[in-house]
């Protein structure tokens, strides 16, 4: 039977000479939860900045699809991929073409103008007074008319229902136009007609009352808040109609 081999002194006491290693003190909880907020804030932030964004509805010219104080989503991304479609609900800047329809007072102070940015950001707070929500009605190209014999507002010809999206009561509009969208522009008309200074409140200034497309900021496609509200952002039915995208079809005369 083998014996098994000795331990010299010298070995052992090297074995304990080993340093063992150390245990990693645990974090603070309190820089866990700092930690864990600027990661959340960082991804917000670049969420924000290149993918989404929310809004702040802060007018009544979108009811009653979207009411004042509603949070929307607003994708960035998908005009990269696409152009703005008819039915289209869109955040827009509006600096040279649109007047503010709300007033975003400047305090002043630069503590709560940092505060207000970063509110903002998350929704929570109006924003810029040059930001807009309003649905897209034509494209380039396209005649945009109103109104027919039935009061209805024509694209390239055919009459749009609009009873699923304007404001119970209104009229398509109450002055009448006849334009056609130049490249890279749109016409854009919010759903509560009677109190929006849209396309058509700006037919007399020099940008013609069209919004460029590079100043769309995104598509809002969700109102995410308040919980009662939510609701995805269809295109209505009416602009899948055949013949819109004939934009050299027969126009009817518009009523003077």
């Amino acid at each position: 039977m083998d014996e098994a081999p000795e331990v010299s002194a010298d070995s052992a006491q090297d074995a304990r000479s080993v340093p063992t290693p150390k245990s990693r003190a645990p974090i603070p909880f309190w820089l866990e939860v700092l930690i864990l907020a600027g990661t959340a804030f960082l991804l917000a932030f670049l969420l924000q900045a290149f993918a989404f964004k929310v809004f702040f509805i802060p007018s009544g010219s979108m009811e009653n699809t979207l009411k004042i104080g509603d949070r929307v989503f607003v994708n960035r991304l998908v005009y990269h991929f696409r152009d703005p479609q008819r039915g289209d609900i869109v955040v827009f800047n509006g600096v040279d073409s649109f007047d503010p329809e709300t007033k975003v007072e400047d305090s002043g102070n630069s503590l709560s103008q940092f505060l207000h940015n970063i509110g903002e950001n998350l929704g929570v707070v109006p924003s810029g007074e040059r930001d807009f929500v309003k649905r897209v009605i034509g494209v380039a190209g396209d005649h945009v008319i109103c109104c027919d014999a039935k009061g209805r507002i024509t694209v390239n010809g055919v009459a749009l229902d609009e009873s699923s999206y304007i404001f119970p009561g209104d009229k398509p509009s109450d002055e009448p136009f006849d334009v056609t969208v130049p490249a890279g522009k749109l016409w854009v008309m919010g759903d509560h007609r009677g109190a929006s200074a849209d396309s058509r409140a700006h037919i007399g200034d020099p940008g013609g009352g069209f919004v460029p497309v590079d100043r769309v900021i995104g598509r809002a496609f969700v109102v995410m808040w308040p919980w009662a509200d939510k609701k995805v952002l269809e295109i209505p039915a009416t602009f899948d109609q055949p013949g819109l995208d004939n934009q050299k079809s027969a126009t009817p005369t518009a009523i003077r």
